[in-house]
């Protein structure tokens, strides 16, 4: 019988040993940050799943929350509220008290790497929690993934070569059931170069939201 795996890893996840090292040498520094891997985020009964790579060090491995406590959370959030997917306001704390709605965030790998950049080998093991978080949700109908490794590691956790969608923004496709679109990062990089602008970031949660609500 294969062994059921839990949506979450455990707080002291042991898998990963450079993550491991990592998150040890973050919690001697800061002792009272969060230094583990970050819980998905959200509603259970959620249509809409965003996907992101892996914590910031000073964001959701700081704070617990995806996206919590670094630059990209800002427009992640402030997007999901003005598209109808989030409630309350966002202050860059875990008890801010934003809501989801209909909406969760989860992470690829979910502890923090150095240097933001997870390795493949770090990828491919913590691939079977995002694959048990797509399982966990059962009115699951369109994936925006948050970046080209991100939608690589979606498409495999659904058991696809990562080339099954092509790269690149607002790039569509229908696989496993799902709706995936694919949207650049919400780094700082690239939303301070203007790679992704604040209207390209909105467009891809209302076409979300067109699927889900007309499919």
């Amino acid at each position: 019988m294969t062994q059921r795996t839990d949506p979450e890893p455990p707080r002291d996840c042991p898998l990963c040993p450079r993550l491991v090292a990592y998150r040890e040498e973050n919690r001697r520094q800061n002792p009272d940050w969060w230094n583990g891997p970050a819980p998905s985020f959200g509603d259970p009964d959620a249509r809409l799943l965003v996907a992101g790579l892996a914590p910031g060090r000073t964001g959701a491995n700081r704070t617990g929350r995806p996206f919590t406590g670094d630059g990209a959370g800002w427009i992640l959030y402030e997007t999901l509220i003005k598209t109808g997917f989030a409630t309350g306001t966002y202050d860059a704390r875990p008890d801010d008290g934003l809501t989801l709605v209909d909406c969760m965030i989860t992470n690829a790998v979910r502890c923090a790497p150095p240097q933001n950049k997870p390795l493949p080998i770090e990828e491919a093991t913590c691939r079977p929690f995002l694959k048990a978080r797509l399982d966990a949700l059962p009115r699951l109908k369109v994936i925006v993934t948050l970046g080209d490794v991100s939608r690589r590691s979606v498409l495999k956790a659904m058991g696809l070569p990562g080339s099954a969608m092509a790269s690149g923004h607002g790039m569509e496709a229908e696989i496993g059931g799902y709706t995936l679109l694919n949207s650049y990062h919400c780094s700082r990089l690239n939303t301070n170069t203007g790679r992704l602008t604040p209207e390209m970031f909105e467009a891809i949660f209302r076409r979300a939201r067109a699927l889900m609500d007309n499919g």
